[in-house]
């Protein structure tokens, strides 16, 4: 059997349905991210990417199906939202930095108030994650002190904190100046080569085709496609899925 096959299941959707009045945004959507695996979820505006990343964390509540993280079933009204959540890294496209407070405070914050580390154990991780992209001489910083790129990375590194089971990637590189994207993209990379797991909604397709390991592709709030980068980018026979990708390229 396979590493990929005999892999935990970190993430599984199960008939996710999500509606907003008469609107429905997410039907019945059901896939899963095994350990170590790297998601991209792909579509055009409207399709349902940045519902799916909320109800997976919580932020909205899903009108059917379930949605599992491990062995915990999180869309379960019974459980602890804030225990759930806890175990999900998130970051946003906006990088939401705490701007009175400097770099390492933002990092550690959450070890420090949620699971309750204490300050010198907090600050010796934080200070490793920072150096390992090369932000330890930052740590001192206020956030608007640095750039867009800088940022972002902070951010990654305060989700990452806390050794987190799943990392979910909503957008991170579009709200950067083109020219920071490829430093983001490239802390992403190295995640990958460490083992996260990822699910990642993005519209960096040649990055998306590089780093994931499948292709998610949403349409119109169901899933078109579900493969390798190769079959879905490259090799997809429907007509739409081909129309989508080449919009990107031409």
């Amino acid at each position: 059997m396979s590493e990929s096959a005999s892999a935990e299941t970190v993430l599984r959707l199960d008939g996710v349905c999500k509606r907003f009045g008469s609107n429905t945004v997410l039907d019945h959507v059901s896939f899963d991210i095994k350990q170590h695996e790297v998601v991209a979820l792909l579509g055009p505006s409207g399709s349902g990417k940045s519902t799916l990343m909320k109800c997976v964390n919580l932020l909205e509540q899903v009108d059917d199906g379930q949605i599992w993280l491990s062995d915990t079933d999180i869309t379960d009204p019974r459980i602890n939202m804030d225990r759930a959540r806890a175990r999900i890294g998130v970051v946003f496209q906006q990088f939401n930095l705490f701007p009175h407070m400097t770099v390492l405070n933002n990092v550690t914050l959450a070890a420090r108030k949620v699971f309750k580390w204490d300050r010198a154990q907090a600050e010796k991780k934080a200070m490793s994650l920072l150096k390992r992209i090369g932000m330890d001489h930052k740590a001192n910083e206020y956030p608007d002190r640095l750039s867009g790129g800088q940022q972002q990375r902070v951010a990654i590194c305060r989700a990452l904190m806390t050794e987190p089971e799943l990392l979910l990637l909503d957008e991170i590189t579009s709200a950067l100046d083109p020219l920071l994207v490829g430093e983001v993209l490239d802390m992403v990379a190295e995640l990958k080569d460490q083992g996260a797991t990822i699910l990642m909604a993005t519209h960096e397709m040649s990055f998306a085709h590089k780093a994931a390991d499948r292709i998610v592709l949403l349409r119109h709030g169901t899933i078109a496609e579900n493969g390798t980068p190769e079959d879905v980018m490259d090799n997809s026979s429907d007509p739409e899925t081909q129309a989508f990708f080449r919009s990107y390229h031409s």
